[in-house]
C-alpha cells in the first residue's frame, strides 16, 4: 500500500493561516501544548504503574496502568484527529521520547553536568519539534528522517508557534 505525500507548506504560509484562524477566534495553542504534555505524563504513568507491578507482583497496577493507558488513547486522539497510516503511533513515540529525554536532562543538571543537560534537552526539543511536524502535517513520515537532520527549521517553527499562542 503506498502512502499518500501530505502536501507541505512554506513556514510563511503556516503563519499566514494562523493568524487567519486567530481573527476568527479558532486557535488557541497554548491549549493543545498543554495537552501534548499532558499526554507526555500519561505515557509516563503507563509505564511507572507497569514496572510498579511487575517490582511488587501486585496485578492492580497493571489495572491502573490500563485505565491511564485509555485516558492517554482519548488525548492523543484529540491531539491527532487526522492521523493516517503511522503518525498516530508516531507521535505518541516522540512524545514519550521528549519526555524521557526531559527527565534524562533535569537528572544531569540536578548532578551539575550542565553541559550534558543542555545536550539532551536541545535534543528533547528538537524530538517534540518533529512532533509538532507531523500534528500540523508540515512533514510526512517518509520526511521526518531528513528533517531531523535539518530540525533547526523545525524548531523555528516551535518559536514561531509559541509567538502566536493565545492566552
Amino acid at each position: 500500500m503506498k502512502t499518500q505525500n501530505i502536501k507541505q507548506i512554506s513556514l510563511e504560509e503556516f503563519l499566514a493561516k494562523i493568524e487567519q484562524a486567530k481573527k476568527g477566534g479558532g486557535v488557541d495553542l497554548s491549549t493543545t501544548e498543554d495537552l501534548s504534555l499532558a499526554v507526555m505524563n500519561l505515557i509516563s504513568l503507563e509505564e511507572h504503574f507497569f514496572f510498579t507491578a511487575m517490582k511488587t507482583g501486585k496485578d492492580e497496577y497493571l489495572d491502573t496502568s490500563a485505565e491511564i493507558r485509555n485516558i492517554r488513547k482519548e488525548l492523543l486522539a484529540e491531539l491527532m484527529p487526522n492521523h493516517e497510516g503511522e503518525s498516530w503511533c508516531a507521535s505518541k513515540h516522540l512524545l514519550s521520547t521528549t519526555m524521557r529525554l526531559i527527565e534524562v536532562g533535569n537528572k544531569l543538571q540536578s548532578e551539575n553536568k550542565k553541559e550534558e543537560a543542555l545536550k539532551i534537552f536541545k535534543k528533547a526539543y528538537k524530538t517534540y519539534s518533529i512532533f509538532w511536524a507531523l500534528k500540523l502535517k508540515l512533514i510526512n513520515l517518509e520526511k521526518i528522517v531528513k528533517a531531523s537532520k535539518e530540525s533547526s527549521q523545525l524548531e523555528d517553527l516551535v518559536a514561531k508557534l509559541a509567538d502566536c499562542c493565545q492566552e
